[in-house]
């Protein structure tokens, strides 16, 4: 089988992939908005955001969770401040859509916290937020949590590299999470030995050369790979070395362009499943 998701797996209409999937303990939609970044998860009945994707893909994001039937998640984590991750996030509280917390990593290279984006639509629209560094834990039911891995330390000149880095373990399987990081965050939690494995990668950095050594892919032994990104946006993605490293690691590879919907991942009792999801 070719290992990269490049024909649909299958085609569904997503009211018949919530009743397919109501089973599943813990899901993940990795949802096309282009060269962005924006995952819908669900663990143990609670729902949190990964980024809200650039503000030009809101409408995208408005219309998978309107279908999905969500106007409201237990948290929206934001992984670091480029336009692609956090844009769409003061749109989408002030459309009404309610969050019960916002999350932010403590190391960033914005001028103070007041001038953070996410402190910024916290204050705005009064939902609560929590600053998160390394070490931190955040519940996410019974037996499962997100544990943030990086950053270890702000780099000033490149964002992407502050980027939120989360391990989220349920008994259902992991995923790693990891933003834009590039490879010099990749190197610190290397040599930290804070580089997990974990069932399912999300790519970091929309599959770009900058990131996803061959080391760290092959500590990461993810069995599927998520890469967020668009050819048209970013032609050189996702770059072929990337592809190589993650091939060599033996993971199936999945690009939320070749889905209208985007990649959804199902974790289930150790079995994992990962479906293409298309309009009609």
């Amino acid at each position: 089988m070719n290992r990269i998701l490049r024909l649909l797996l299958c085609t569904l209409l997503l009211p018949a992939m919530l009743t397919s999937c109501a089973s599943a303990e813990t899901r993940a939609l990795f949802i096309n908005v282009r060269k962005a970044d924006a995952a819908l998860i669900e663990v143990n009945g609670l729902r949190f955001l990964v980024d809200t994707g650039h503000k030009d893909s809101l409408d995208q994001l408005q219309q998978v969770l309107e279908t999905y039937g969500v106007s409201r998640v237990d948290g929206i984590f934001i992984t670091h401040t480029d336009k692609d991750h956090v844009g769409g996030l003061k749109k989408l509280l002030k459309s009404g859509f309610e969050a019960d917390m916002l999350y932010a990593p403590a190391l960033h290279s914005e001028k103070s916290n007041e001038k953070h984006p996410v402190y910024e639509a916290s204050e705005k629209y009064g939902v609560p937020m929590t600053w998160l560094s390394s070490g931190d834990v955040i519940p996410a039911g019974e037996g499962a949590a997100f544990t943030v891995l990086g950053p270890l330390r702000k780099d000033p000149g490149k964002e992407n590299n502050n980027s939120l880095v989360m391990h989220l373990v349920t008994p259902d399987g992991s995923l790693l999470l990891t933003g834009d990081m590039e490879l010099p965050e990749e190197a610190d939690l290397l040599a930290a030995g804070l580089i997990p494995r974990a069932d399912v990668l999300k790519v970091p950095n929309h599959g770009e050369d900058d990131a996803t050594g061959r080391q760290f892919a092959l500590t990461v032994q993810p069995k599927w790979a998520i890469i967020s990104t668009n050819t048209i946006d970013e032609p050189d993605t996702p770059d072929e070395k990337v592809l190589r490293n993650l091939t060599q690691a033996r993971a199936s590879i999945a690009v939320t362009q070749d889905a209208d919907v985007g990649i959804l991942v199902i974790l289930d009792k150790g079995k994992l499943d990962v479906q293409a999801i298309n309009w009609e």
